[in-house]
């Protein structure tokens, strides 16, 4: 019987492997715990949503390595709960499908623990559905079934049913059945399934890792051999598997496969992150700069008093706009406190981040850098006029230079400055070393400075010497290679969809798959 003190336990199914087949009740299982307890093939990425307050324990089991039993992995659950606490216990997965989840639920109902099921996607149904394989169609077969290939091949009573899988089964998918591949191969032609039956093997389905290897219960087994697939793998069987050849959709994006360490500051780092993500790459988020307020906002706060002396508002980049606006709000102000100021900006992206404020730019230069807007006034007398600049503290000084020569009166103000996050760089120099990079971006001339910073410098050509370096224009380039660097991408569009085609370009060039003042 449950008493008051005891908590409550969520037997939570995190999906496959990307993070974002998690459904929404289990992101708020996540958001809500006191403790959670999660397995290996739980997406590391979703502990993104816990409570910095919560406890998190892995209990990870790995090819028989199992970091705790699974009877310790139960009294574990049993106790956190007995402690009054909310548990979220994450299991890869759907928690019913051979995962053990009836097992922990039973043992907490044993002991009056309130337990809530939160089903996940099944890899049996998302990896096959990633590799182009529909486990069901009406041209193919309307039965499928689900089977441990788990099973020990030499126990005398077995609980499958091998005639039956054989003869009354359309689609078969086998969990965890990599190593008895040759005994599964070999029951199902023993009971009568024809040896031309198409199979495909898939690892890691759902991930930037996942490989697909295809053949027939009579070749398969070699394939597998001579592929050195392993686990985790679903094994699939049946005539749907041919049509993956026309399906197959997340193994052919231009970037899959590929590693992606994104520099950039890691509140700006989600559009960059999302559009590679997207092309199929694995995307390492290892921010080398932070934006942060001014140290003061004196002079900020004295041209907000004086606004409406000024005839030009100039943003060059989104960040310049956000902490802009976030200070006239703090001192009680609002877009209309522009009144007659003109405005320009570099890049749409910054215009589009002014639109929201409920303004919109008079100048939207094509090029997207400073000097765009010193060519896009050569038309628009500004002798005699006053401009306002907020940006960022270590931006260059060729905007308002060139402005003041054609003579305006520039007040150049930081609103906000960029600065080293300090990251540890064990984990990158790791990452370097083992060769588990492949692309590494840089969207401004600071993310450049400061990623060196982290690197030896007796080893930095030796750790980037297999990676591709992309930059998102050319000043970013400019101050790489003037530190030594060799910039393999320069995106023609000085945008985060530029650097993104410009990286596709380059990997299709080579066989293989920020609108801004670049200062962030």
């Amino acid at each position: 019987m449950q008493t008051q003190s005891n908590g409550k336990v969520y037997l939570v199914g995190a999906g496959p492997g990307d993070p974002g087949l998690i459904t929404l009740k289990g992101v708020a299982c996540l958001r809500t715990a006191d403790v959670v307890i999660y397995d290996y093939l739980a997406s590391p990425q979703l502990l993104g949503y816990v409570s910095p307050t919560a406890e998190t324990i892995y209990v990870g089991k790995k090819g028989g390595d199992h970091t705790l039993p699974q009877d310790e992995i139960n009294q574990l659950i049993l106790e956190k709960a007995k402690s009054g606490l909310t548990v979220t216990r994450l299991k890869g997965g759907d928690p019913f499908i051979f995962g053990r989840g009836g097992e922990e639920a039973e043992l907490l109902i044993d002991h009056g623990i309130q337990v809530e099921i939160v089903p996940g996607v099944t890899s049996a149904i998302a990896a096959p559905a990633y590799a182009g394989i529909p486990l069901t169609h009406r041209d193919y077969t309307a039965t499928v079934a689900f089977v441990t290939g788990h099973e020990d091949p030499t126990k005398a009573d077995s609980k499958i049913d091998w005639p039956s899988l054989a003869h009354g089964i359309g689609t078969l998918v086998f969990f965890m059945g990599v190593k008895n591949l040759s005994h599964i191969v070999a029951n199902l032609m023993k009971y009568g399934k024809p040896d031309h039956t198409p199979v495909a093997l898939i690892q890691w389905g759902t991930t930037y890792r996942q490989k697909t290897v295809t053949g027939t219960l009579a070749t398969i087994v070699d394939r597998v051999n001579q592929s050195g697939i392993g686990s985790p793998s679903i094994i699939v069987v049946g005539g749907v598997v041919g049509l993956r050849e026309k399906l197959k959709w997340f193994e052919n994006r231009p970037l899959m496969g590929k590693t992606v360490v994104v520099t950039r500051a890691r509140e700006q780092a989600s559009d960059l992150v999302f559009q590679l993500s997207e092309l199929g790459a694995n995307c390492i988020e290892f921010p080398v700069i932070a934006v942060s307020p001014p140290e003061n906002w004196t002079e900020i706060d004295r041209a907000i008093d004086g606004l409406q002396t000024y005839d030009w508002l100039i943003f060059t980049s989104v960040n310049g706009v956000r902490f802009f606006f976030g200070r006239l709000f703090e001192k009680g102000l609002d877009a209309r406190s522009l009144g007659r100021i003109h405005t320009a900006v570099i890049g749409p992206a910054t215009a589009e981040k002014l639109l929201a404020y409920g303004v919109k730019s008079d100048i939207v230069p094509e090029s997207f850098r400073a000097e765009s807007i010193v060519e896009a006034f050569a038309h628009t007398p500004v002798s005699g006029k006053r401009i306002l600049l907020p940006r960022a503290k270590e931006a260059r000084t060729i905007l308002p230079e060139a402005l003041t020569r054609m003579g305006a009166q520039v007040d150049d103000i930081a609103v906000y400055h960029t600065h080293s996050t300090g990251q540890n760089s064990e984990q990158l120099i790791t990452l370097l070393e083992n060769r588990q990079v492949d692309i590494i971006t840089f969207t401004s001339s600071s993310t450049v400075q400061n990623f060196l910073a982290l690197l030896p410098a007796d080893r930095t050509h030796e750790l980037l010497d297999s990676v591709t370096l992309a930059s998102i224009g050319p000043i970013t380039t400019e101050t790489a290679e003037q530190k030594g660097l060799t910039i393999h991408v320069t995106a023609d569009v000085y945008t985060i969809p530029g650097l993104c085609q410009a990286i596709v370009n380059h990997f299709r060039q080579d066989g293989g798959q920020g609108d801004r003042d670049e200062t962030d």
